[in-house]
């Protein structure tokens, strides 16, 4: 039984490494193996050459786990580097989500006031559902998810967020 502490905190990680099979699999390992949970995770290619990935981790535990996340993610031979965006200032979250919505009449009607008050961006539609793309902070993907609940959700896909700090300098 993991035993939760009052003060778990959320932290984003981002984490530079080789572009190599079966690093993610050591990384994703490395988490399994201590019991740490990963809430969020995305991983994309970063440079011309496709030789360096960025791997974006989203995870909660109190400060001593934390550090004991980020010291084990820098002993990966293939990490280049570990930077913990939470406590080295501030950063911009974002994540991609498409929102499936199924109905008719005055719900479909509300469903599209809804999405324009979020800025979500209707990608498909057929007489009785739409696709809306929504990009934002995990909270306001969470608020309109919540408020499609009640106009006939019927599919929810996310990315994972994507952060990066603020300022001319890379983290």
């Amino acid at each position: 039984m993991k035993i939760q502490h009052s003060e778990t905190e959320r932290h984003v990680l981002t984490v530079t490494v080789d572009n190599e099979a079966g690093i993610l699999a050591r990384i994703a390992g490395m988490f399994t193996a201590r019991g740490y949970n990963i809430d969020s995770l995305t991983v994309a290619d970063i440079s011309e050459n496709h030789s360096i990935s960025r791997i974006t981790i989203v995870t909660q535990g109190p400060p001593s786990v934390i550090d004991q996340i980020h010291a084990q993610l820098e002993r990966l031979v293939p990490v280049h580097k570990v930077t913990d965006l939470t406590e080295a200032g501030p950063h911009v979250e974002r994540e991609l989500a498409l929102i499936k919505v199924s109905g008719t009449g005055e719900k479909r009607v509300e469903a599209l006031r809804v999405a324009d008050v979020f800025r979500a961006k209707v990608v498909d539609t057929t007489t009785s559902s739409f696709i809306f793309e929504l990009t934002g902070a995990p909270d306001k993907i969470d608020s309109f998810v919540a408020i499609m609940r009640e106009l006939g959700l019927v599919e929810v896909g996310r990315t994972g967020i994507v952060g990066m700090m603020r300022g001319g300098t890379a983290a």
